[in-house]
């Protein structure tokens, strides 16, 4: 098992696409790391989400939010799945504050012992911290790639990117290959 001990965080939310969210829940554990879906619960115990093409309910009791330091430490790879949970998650109550998700991403960006995994359109959450991308070489969802150059990053025609500790995927249906290369780079970490 490559990433016994390692701890895998994914940014979770309705309209999630089930292909993508269901390959990570099974495909990293097979490789012995912890999955952990995490979103914000607004005071819930847990909040049943829907996925975008077959409705399929799926139930989420973790949060991001109020997160220690050594928590998030305690994570190998935090991901920004597909579709539209970025878009949800970007919302924020007050206009005039970055989205809660958004600044939590900000938190995973300052940690260099964290992977970032950004895949087709999670570059949305990017959208309020420019800066976390900004000269970085990515890929994202070819809809985003005006975007994409918008945000000051290097918009790189490949289906998976590497830079530094950021890895991105051009789109959900490529969920297979973004996560084969985080899987490579924890056990390559891990030695």
């Amino acid at each position: 098992m490559k990433l016994k001990g390692a701890k895998i965080g994914i940014l979770f939310e309705s309209d999630y696409f089930e292909n993508e969210i269901f390959y990570y829940k099974y495909r990293f554990p097979e490789e012995g790391a912890e999955v952990h879906f995490l979103t914000r619960l607004w005071g819930q115990p847990k909040i049943t989400f829907y996925g975008h093409e077959h409705r399929a309910p799926m139930d989420c009791w973790e949060t991001f939010e109020g997160m220690s330091d050594e928590e998030l430490r305690s994570y190998s790879a935090i991901i920004v799945p597909s579709g539209m949970v970025s878009d949800r998650l970007r919302y924020t109550e007050d206009v005039e504050k970055i989205p809660p998700a958004t600044e939590f991403l900000k938190r995973v960006f300052a940690e260099d012992s964290i992977l970032k995994g950004i895949i087709c359109h999670g570059l949305w959450l990017v959208a309020p911290a420019t800066e976390l991308v900004s000269g970085k070489k990515l890929v994202c969802h070819n809809n985003l790639i005006g975007d994409a150059k918008a945000y000051g990053a290097i918009y790189t025609n490949e289906d998976v990117v590497v830079d530094g500790t950021l890895v991105t995927g051009r789109s959900g249906g490529h969920a297979h290959l973004f996560a084969r290369r985080i899987i490579d780079m924890l056990a390559e970490r891990q030695g």
